[in-house]
């Protein structure tokens, strides 16, 4: 049963038009699809990384290791919120990989929250991109995914994506660490919500719930998790002035 919700777990993190055309025979337009190899590549990294060591470091064996590591890492990529396993038991190495996972989230077009891994893609072509240009400034060093240019319109949205991304997060973070939580708590509380995981680590980790925390923290985690569902943009839209004269 494990394994059953896990397959589709990671199936629903896949772009569902690939999913169309997958299931339309249109194989070729799959596999050259560059978001779907990094997210294939990144469910078998973090799942043979997460089974190694819990196989090195707990009592279970490596059918277990492998089925516990790749059902915590389908659901929390996908942000589905199921977990079958007490993680905050495993050794501190994989807190920091499960909340990785948390940030990364599944492919655009998908079931799935998180930052997108298109984005993240988009994003270290770029960086690669400034780095050649820093060291060769007349060299012409276009970003290109699937084959094809990524415009300068798209860079720029993804750019200000993640810094509106990262500027919630942080105005969060820092407002619910006025009820006096430890750290882990609160940045996964916020990773959590803001990805639309379900459960963090520490006092909101998978045996535990959100239920402690202040009404006025569960407001900006409430947000937090309204606007991760909704890409963040339309939430900001929401709060200007100028969407309400209108009417």
């Amino acid at each position: 049963i494990e394994y059953v919700i896990g397959v589709f777990m990671f199936l629903s993190g896949i772009n569902f038009t690939l999913l169309l055309l997958l299931f339309t025979g249109k194989l070729k337009k799959v596999s050259q699809n560059a978001e779907l190899k990094w997210y294939v590549m990144s469910v078998i990294l973090f799942t043979a990384f997460i089974a190694a060591v819990l196989y090195r470091t707990t009592p279970m064996g490596a059918e277990e290791s492998f089925r516990k590591a790749f059902f915590q890492v389908a659901s929390l990529h996908n942000s589905t919120g199921f977990v079958t396993a007490d993680y905050m038991q495993w050794v501190p190495v994989l807190w920091g990989t499960l909340t990785v996972i948390m940030l990364i989230g599944a492919c655009a077009g998908s079931t799935g929250g998180g930052i997108k891994v298109s984005r993240i893609l988009i994003l270290g072509k770029t960086l690669g991109k400034e780095l050649k240009q820093a060291l060769h400034p007349q060299v012409v060093a276009p970003v290109r995914m699937d084959g094809k240019v990524v415009n300068h319109e798209t860079i720029r949205a993804t750019n200000v994506y993640v810094a509106a991304y990262i500027f919630i997060f942080a105005a969060s973070f820092f407002l619910i660490s006025l009820d006096d939580f430890d750290m882990v708590t609160n940045f996964t509380a916020i990773a959590a919500t803001l990805n639309n995981i379900g459960p963090g680590l520490a006092q909101v980790g998978p045996m535990m719930n959100f239920g402690s925390y202040s009404n006025p923290a569960k407001l900006v985690m409430i947000f937090d998790m309204l606007a991760g569902r909704l890409e963040i943009f339309p939430m900001l839209v929401f709060f200007m002035p100028d969407t309400w004269r209108r009417f």
